[in-house]
């Protein structure tokens, strides 16, 4: 029986540490302001690529402290502090690692299931990030929205991602993002996508669910 995928794409933060959004969304919360505008004046129109100072920073088209002092500008328009380093310091303390999206990657490689990480992320934190997980072990690929000039959901780094990995067909690829605009923007290629929430554990039984099958399949 052919199997029903070549590929699993995934992003970095919000499934394999907690999101940023989330993190975001309790600096807000603990200001004692709309934690969703907190959200929008730091990360701009997300479902979006527009030119808003975080998007143009990972296109890598400006350095971090340039973006930042543009989103603390932003803020400060509206009284509120929206300082990055202090809004993602948070996430700096509290990143740990999910361990079970960890092993599955490490299951699909295995299995010859092409792997990627397909991250909107920023020049100045390539080293950190990457250090978090076995990056040469798990991904036959890393599409960095920083180092490509793309960021989801364009659907550029996408189709970017998909041949990187031998052309490989949107319908016969699987997305796993935090972001309902990713995953929107992916299905509309015709890949499957698992939004993970909040709370990874509906996720990580999805894929897990998935994996076993695949493997099941090449035996």
């Amino acid at each position: 029986m052919p199997r029903a995928l070549d590929a699993v794409l995934f992003d970095f933060g919000g499934v394999f540490t907690e999101s940023p959004f989330e993190v975001a969304r309790r600096f807000g919360a603990k200001l004692g302001v709309n934690p969703e505008r907190v959200l929008e004046i730091v990360f701009g129109p997300y479902d979006a690529d527009t030119d808003h100072p975080w998007h143009r920073l990972e296109r890598g088209e400006m350095p971090l402290e340039a973006a930042r002092q543009e989103i603390i500008a932003l803020g400060a328009a509206e009284g509120l502090d929206t300082d990055l380093f202090r809004v993602l310091s948070a996430l700096g303390r509290d990143a740990g690692v999910r361990e079970p999206f960890i092993e599955s990657a490490r299951r699909l490689r295995v299995a010859g299931i092409g792997t990627a990480i397909v991250t909107n992320n920023v020049r100045e934190f390539r080293d950190v990030w990457r250090a978090m997980v076995p990056v040469d072990e798990l991904f036959d690929a890393i599409v960095d929205s920083s180092e490509v000039g793309k960021r989801k959901p364009d659907p550029a780094i996408f189709h970017h991602a998909l041949s990187v990995l031998g052309n490989v067909p949107a319908s016969r690829a699987l997305l796993l993002d935090d972001f309902e605009g990713n995953v929107v923007a992916a299905r509309a290629l015709g890949m499957r996508a698992i939004l993970v929430g909040p709370d990874p554990q509906e996720a990580i039984e999805e894929l897990a669910e998935i994996v076993d099958q695949l493997v099941d399949d090449i035996h």
